[in-house]
């Protein structure tokens, strides 16, 4: 059968579609379509006429075993062919529910070479999160590996599958021996889709272009990391992230380092051993993780950070205690930063012999920063206001909403939706969020879907979810609950928190919970969020 054109969709669907529908696809047709000059992500990487001296260094380290920017390269290769032979062309979506492996990487990199949209989805959704991703992307073909496919059991797309153990690729049912197309591409094209939730806690795909990755090499990772051949990169943020994905793909195969890929859970004891293991020069991770290896080491565990020369940390605000504890324990700064999925990655930083407790930092070479009032007016030196961020690495917009684009992106100017205060220096310090969305172990965390978890179980009547600052300065969700009557707090709280694991992602589940008689509420019903939430410090 052959293949409709864009255009000719478009003409069809006029015919077929309801007026919202066609809207959404001329919608996402021009964010899909923009004239520009041909690139290719699978070039940046490899070099369009070889490898040259980087064919034989090392590029991955994983589970003990490497592979040389060669067996990589050939690796991408392979999966290129697999996505074509299950059917996937450019402009299709693939999803990808990986933990951080050479798989994960060769099939990111093999869906941007044949001009499809690699659809990373966290590892820890659950499978009703999975799915809405899943259906919302439109997803033609899903990557994942035995060990997470039984949250795939109610899907409707085809599933190439991975051995979490053997790695062995099991190919989806009908694949074919299709060949590996060569796409026209260009630093416009559309190369990836970012899941991230807000403020109503439902999630919504960032959309990011083939140019957004050597836009972050070229501002954030040659200015501030300055990586090099001889640098090994080990990120506890995991590469379904924005933040990840600089980390373990884009900045290190850019500067020809190697990176240290591991499908474990990144706990502190964890962390630990890659440190001994693997002696990484470059460390990334959120301020909860440094919190918890300041309290591992504390123990008298063994931590062994000689072979690091830079600490990067992002997510959310890293507080001045646990920078300055850090520095006293190992004599290490740790570079403070904010990036969005938005922005791709960091656009504001510490930069090193230039850091200082507390601040974000300043204003990365390759972005321009703006603070507005609540009337958007412009504040200009010694202010507070909302942030406000452009730069080459700037999302397209968002999946199937213009709505929220529209709102969120002005003539290249992008609303992070965070509240901040510039000092006579140009630093930058985080004052909070300018909605009730907040980060725990630097992950969005929206209270509503929190909320709608909470109140999906019998025995809760009302509930509400706030951020709290525990006893370290680190954020976590502190929900409060109305209970039916008769239901035993004491015994209930324990059950409650075994049902959110259940339907939530961990981070999402509140670490307190506290039974009251009722919420606080305006004449209009609204809950007053504010009387709950405890003062920040």
């Amino acid at each position: 059968m052959n293949r409709l054109s864009t255009s000719q969709y478009l003409r069809l669907s006029r015919d077929i579609l309801p007026i919202e529908s066609r809207e959404r696809l001329e919608y996402n047709a021009r964010l899909m379509n923009s004239p520009d000059v041909p690139f290719n992500l699978y070039d940046y990487f490899f070099g369009s006429s070889g490898l040259g001296n980087l064919a034989n260094n090392d590029a991955i380290h994983f589970r003990g075993g490497r592979f040389t920017y060669n067996e990589l390269r050939d690796y991408v290769d392979l999966w290129a062919k697999r996505l074509v032979s299950a059917g996937v062309r450019k402009g299709d979506r693939t999803a990808v529910l990986l933990f951080d492996s050479p798989e994960f990487v060769a099939s990111f990199l093999a869906s941007a070479s044949i001009g499809a949209i690699c659809v990373p989805i966290n590892t820890f959704l659950q499978a009703d999160e999975i799915g809405f991703i899943l259906r919302d992307s439109g997803a033609k073909l899903i990557v994942s590996e035995s060990d997470l496919a039984q949250r795939l059991e109610n899907t409707e797309q085809p599933v190439a599958l991975l051995d979490s153990k053997t790695r062995e690729y099991i190919a989806p049912p009908n694949a074919d021996t299709g060949l590996r197309e060569q796409s026209q591409l260009t630093a416009s094209s559309p190369a990836f889709l970012l899941y991230t939730s807000g403020s109503t806690g439902v999630p919504k795909g960032v959309l990011h272009r083939n140019g957004g990755i050597p836009a972050t090499v070229e501002s954030y990772s040659k200015t501030v990391l300055r990586l090099s051949a001889a640098d090994r990169i080990y990120s506890a943020s995991r590469l379904y992230f924005a933040y990840g994905l600089g980390n373990s793909l884009s900045f290190p195969l850019a500067a020809g380092a190697s990176v240290i890929l591991d499908d474990e859970r990144p706990t502190a004891d964890r962390v630990a051993k890659i440190f001994e293991r693997e002696r990484p020069s470059v460390f990334f991770g959120v301020p909860a993780l440094y919190n918890a290896l300041l309290e591992f080491k504390a123990r008298g565990e063994k931590l062994d950070t000689g072979s690091l020369r830079l600490c990067v940390s992002a997510g959310e605000a890293l507080p001045a205690r646990i920078f300055e504890e850090w520095n006293r324990a190992f004599g290490l700064s740790i570079l403070d930063g904010i990036g969005s999925t938005e922005m791709l990655h960091i656009f504001i930083s510490n930069h090193a012999g230039d850091e200082q407790a507390g601040s974000t930092g300043k204003v990365v070479k390759g972005y321009e920063a703006r603070l507005l009032d609540d009337q958007d007016h412009e504040l200009a030196g010694e202010h507070t206001g909302n942030l406000w961020i452009k730069g080459e690495s700037a999302t397209s917009g968002y999946w199937e909403r213009p709505d929220l684009t529209e709102a969120a992106i002005r003539e290249g100017w992008v609303k992070t939706g965070d509240i901040y205060r510039r000092d006579k220096d140009s630093r930058f310090y985080h004052l909070g969020r300018s909605d009730d969305c907040f980060k725990v172990n630097g992950l969005w965390v929206s209270p509503i879907e929190v909320e709608a978890a909470l109140l999906s179980h019998a025995d809760v009547v009302e509930a509400a979810v706030v951020p709290d600052i525990n006893a370290r300065g680190l954020a976590t969700a502190r929900a409060f609950a109305v209970i039916r009557q008769g239901c035993a707090p004491e015994s209930f709280a324990g059950e409650l928190r075994s049902y959110l694991r259940s339907v939530l992602a961990p981070y999402k589940v509140p670490s307190r919970i506290d039974f009251i008689k009722e919420l606080p509420r305006t004449s209009t019903g609204k809950v007053q969020r504010f009387k709950l939430k405890e003062p920040f410090n």
